[in-house]
């Protein structure tokens, strides 16, 4: 098996919900496919200038969050950054078995630093999605996503 860099990428074989999803396979093909979408166009506003493609997930995890919980269900919670004022987006998808498949497509932005996945708030699409600009770069995401995935 490939090994990925993203945080739950071991565990992470659930599978899509929703039916226009239903050729990506799970998070780690996801990961795969947003690989080639994810660019500074995507990226929050106030990272863009320090975007590359060695770091492409950096500025990315609300958006990419939000898309895998239309694509497998579950929630989203948000680790606290910068003194609780920004959130850092991940994925907890319940398993038919009970078990949770906690995966967060995007933590490679952060090198070297250890996350912590327990304990922290659910996030919602309303409140993230309240600024316009971090709306579109969500539609336009799930877009690219569409638009690759007529050509699996």
């Amino acid at each position: 098996m490939k090994e990925y860099k993203f945080f739950g990428w071991e565990k992470a074989d659930c599978k899509p919900v929703n039916p226009a999803f239903e050729k990506i396979k799970n998070p780690r093909h996801l990961y795969d496919i947003l690989s080639e979408i994810w660019c500074a166009e995507t990226c929050a506003p106030r990272m863009r200038e320090k975007w590359t493609e060695k770091n492409q997930t950096l500025g990315q995890c609300s958006i990419t969050a939000f898309l895998a919980q239309d694509i497998f269900g579950g929630k989203v919670f948000g680790i606290p950054r910068e003194g609780g004022k920004n959130f850092h987006c991940y994925n907890l998808v319940p398993l038919s078995s009970g078990d949770e498949c906690i995966f967060d497509l995007t933590s490679e932005q952060f090198g070297e630093e250890k996350l912590c996945y327990e304990n922290n708030p659910e996030q919602f699409r309303n409140v993230h999605f309240a600024k316009e600009e971090k709306r579109l770069r969500y539609e336009y995401l799930k877009a690219e996503l569409l638009k690759k995935l007529e050509t699996l």
